[in-house]
């Protein structure tokens, strides 16, 4: 059961995160990628102290802080930059796509790197969920603007830096816990984000911000921070890096069910098949069937 929460709370996950892909499009076109990371993460870490302070496991061990602030400044750093400096070259269903090669990312990495086992159950759900993105995807990926290829590297870079912290970071939430580790960890990039926000001017737009703007923001740094990062965090606790990665497809589906929902955008069949398709990829590679993948020694792996 602990394995299925974690699975359930990556899925959510990476919903949240999907719905954050329209407030970060709308917010490029007012304020630059730095100053959206500072808002986003700074305003998440403001939202996740109180609930370190009155939990009883406290901060994470001393020992640990030079690991977590350096994993803090891939995921919460690099990674926004990577990420909303793509979507400035590229389309939102391409970055999506490209976002999406997270759990394939992901699986190579933890193979190279020793620390999960790679299985053809695993990959071939991979590869599914991706094919699913490509369908659902399918209207939006012909639209490509002059040089959306550097949006797409940007996108498939920060995928990378995704994988690292994923696989990275599983030792020191087990022994700390999700919130105080994500707490740390996004203090350390948005403090990183606000001081070069800071040093290259990039608040200076704030001052024109309307309702929407700060609506924004504040939406970013609610849901597509504190929450969307804990749920991410509390799923790596449970479940191997790939298995929690995969869920990553259901972002830019979370994307186009909101426009189809709220924006009145049409529902159309590709849509409809490449959500069936994810789900499914996520099902085969997220389940045990083999006697192998079942093994202890196995298990000890993840």
């Amino acid at each position: 059961m602990g394995e299925t929460w974690g699975v359930l709370a990556a899925v959510l996950s990476s919903a949240l995160g999907g719905t954050s892909i329209g407030a970060t499009r709308y917010l490029v076109g007012a304020i630059d990628p730095l100053a959206i990371g500072a808002f986003r993460f700074g305003i998440g870490f403001l939202l996740l102290l109180p609930l370190v302070l009155i939990q009883r496991r406290g901060w994470p061990a001393r020992r640990d802080w030079p690991a977590v602030i350096g994993l803090g400044l891939l995921f919460f750093a690099l990674f926004p930059i990577l990420f909303n400096a793509s979507l400035i070259f590229t389309t939102a269903a391409r970055g999506a796509l490209a976002l999406s090669t997270l759990p394939l990312l992901t699986m190579a990495v933890g193979a190279v790197l020793g620390s999960e086992q790679l299985t053809v159950r695993k990959t071939t759900g991979v590869l599914v969920t991706i094919t699913g993105v490509a369908m659902a995807l399918l209207s939006g990926l012909s639209a490509a603007p002059e040089g959306a290829w550097r949006g797409d590297l940007l996108m498939v870079a920060a995928a990378l830096c995704m994988a690292l912290y994923s696989i990275w970071s599983k030792p020191f939430i087990r022994r700390s816990g999700p919130i105080p580790f994500t707490t740390m960890a996004m203090a350390a990039g948005a403090a990183c984000l606000i001081l070069a926000s800071l040093a290259c001017g990039s608040f200076a737009p704030v001052a024109a911000f309307g309702v929407p703007q700060w609506f924004g923001a504040v939406y970013l740094g609610g849901f597509g921070a504190a929450l969307t990062f804990y749920l991410w965090a509390f799923a790596l606790e449970r479940t191997t890096p790939t298995r929690v990665a995969i869920s990553v497809t259901v972002n830019p589906i979370a994307a186009s069910l909101v426009g189809a929902t709220v924006l009145g955008e049409p529902l159309r069949w590709n849509l409809v098949v490449g959500i069936v398709t994810v789900f499914a990829g996520i099902w085969i590679a997220t389940t045990q069937s083999s006697p192998v993948e079942a093994d202890p020694a196995v298990q000890k792996l993840r």
